[in-house]
């Protein structure tokens, strides 16, 4: 079934404690495009300049995910600059620049309008309900979100969420949108808004992912211990991608929450590989294989 993929692809200049990349692949959509391509080969939609390497291009191609949604349009491609500290839970950004990013807007090609699986990368809301109002009665609508959306685009948010079935966001994200310090709380107050699912987000604490109460639909998935932490960047997007491809590759009739919970641990495992090096390289050389194996350790460690 397939999957279609909307967000940023970016030239991402990276330092860490240890070591500093720059001009490296990263973007929201390039780390969930290649993170769900195990899984199912996605549709990509965002923009690139006429400065974006070829060599990406090809990569995109590798992993067969269809570029016909890519625009590359005259300009500098959209870079960030980032800097971590020594825990590698804290990072400093150091510069922003949109470029053709800024005015990014996303049209989705006619082939792109059916596609039942959608997720929602993590661009402003009244972008992702641009791209909603393009397709035609998806399936299960995955959407991300970020901090600076909740805080200068909140009533676009709010007029998305009701047509959201998974929202996806980070621990400190759900504190702010819902103004309580309590996660389940949080959860529960966030379903209430409109998303029939909500996952959170918790670092190296792993996710929650909550449903409804009366179906006693809670799940605590625990993050994989990684030994070889190296670049934190884009772990967020690669597990909302594997999350997503593991979704789009069921042939079930409606997506159950026992399947959710197999995609959040999905998406945990390649998150988890995507940390062990700069950029998507981890990815580069990942085999399917290796995602099976580390999916069967979750499921021993963690006993679910």
């Amino acid at each position: 079934m397939p999957l279609l993929i909307v967000g940023s692809v970016a030239l991402d200049t990276v330092k860490t404690p240890t070591e500093e990349h720059a001009d490296i692949l990263g973007g929201s959509a390039s780390y969930a495009s290649v993170a769900a391509s195990f899984f199912e080969p996605p549709q990509l939609v965002a923009v690139v300049g006429d400065d974006f390497p070829e060599r990406h291009i090809e990569y995109f191609r590798s992993r067969k995910i269809d570029l016909t949604g890519l625009q590359q349009v005259p300009g500098e491609t959209f870079r960030w600059s980032g800097e971590y500290m020594v825990d590698m839970n804290q990072r400093q950004t150091l510069s922003v620049a949109l470029n053709v990013f800024e005015h990014f807007n996303p049209t989705l090609p006619d082939d792109y309008r059916t596609t039942p699986y959608v997720l929602l990368g993590n661009i402003a809301p009244g972008l992702q309900a641009r791209v909603l109002d393009q397709v035609e009665k998806p399936k299960f609508v995955v959407a991300d979100t970020m901090d600076l959306w909740i805080t200068v685009a909140r009533e676009d948010l709010m007029n998305l969420l009701p047509r959201v079935d998974l929202l996806v966001l980070n621990d400190s994200e759900a504190k702010l949108l819902t103004d309580t310090p309590n996660l389940i709380k949080a959860a529960h107050l966030i379903r209430k808004m409109g998303p029939r699912y909500v996952c959170i987000k918790k670092g190296e604490h792993g996710a929650l992912l909550l449903g409804d109460p009366s179906e006693d639909e809670f799940f605590s998935c625990p993050s994989f211990p990684v030994a070889n932490l190296l670049d934190p960047t884009g772990a967020g997007d690669c597990f909302a991608g594997g999350l997503a491809g593991h979704l789009a590759r069921s042939e079930q009739p409606t997506v159950t929450f026992a399947e959710l919970r197999q995609a959040i641990v999905y998406g945990s495992v390649l998150a988890s590989f995507n940390v062990e090096a700069f950029s998507l390289e981890r990815l580069r050389k990942l085999r399917p294989a290796e995602i099976e194996a580390r999916y069967a350790e979750f499921q021993r460690i963690s006993q679910f």
